[in-house]
């Protein structure tokens, strides 16, 4: 009784982190096909982090686009750590969902700022 309700638990956690993941996506200006997988999402974010037009600005250190663009491929290493893992480790493949959604939300936050510039000159 208790596995089964870790267990359904753990499966509701994971589709939690996936949406949010699907929403940062999109908020990066990717089109997310219906139902991503965890690689997919990978990608997404991997082409936002890469992508010339990325809201950051320039990419020289100590800029805010030079940090978003190293959050992401932070973001991007726990996809892909969680996506190599799949159903084997449930809690730490959580884990890994959850630290890309952090570094993600910090990414986006680092841009607001470099976004407000640019709409104020």
């Amino acid at each position: 009784m208790i596995n089964r309700e870790l267990s359904s638990r753990l499966a509701a956690g994971h589709g939690r982190r996936v949406t949010q993941l699907a929403e940062a996506a999109a908020r990066w200006g990717r089109h997310v096909p219906e139902d991503p997988g965890i690689t997919e999402l990978a990608d997404l974010l991997e082409t936002a982090a890469n992508a010339p037009d990325h809201p950051g600005g320039p990419d020289h250190p100590g800029d805010p686009g030079h940090t978003a663009r190293a959050l992401l491929a932070g973001a991007v290493e726990n996809l892909r750590a969680a996506a190599r893992l799949g159903g084997l480790l449930p809690a730490i493949t959580l884990w890994h969902l959850q630290r890309a959604i952090d570094q993600e939300h910090t990414a986006h936050q680092q841009t607001v700022p470099a976004q407000r510039q640019g709409h104020d000159r």
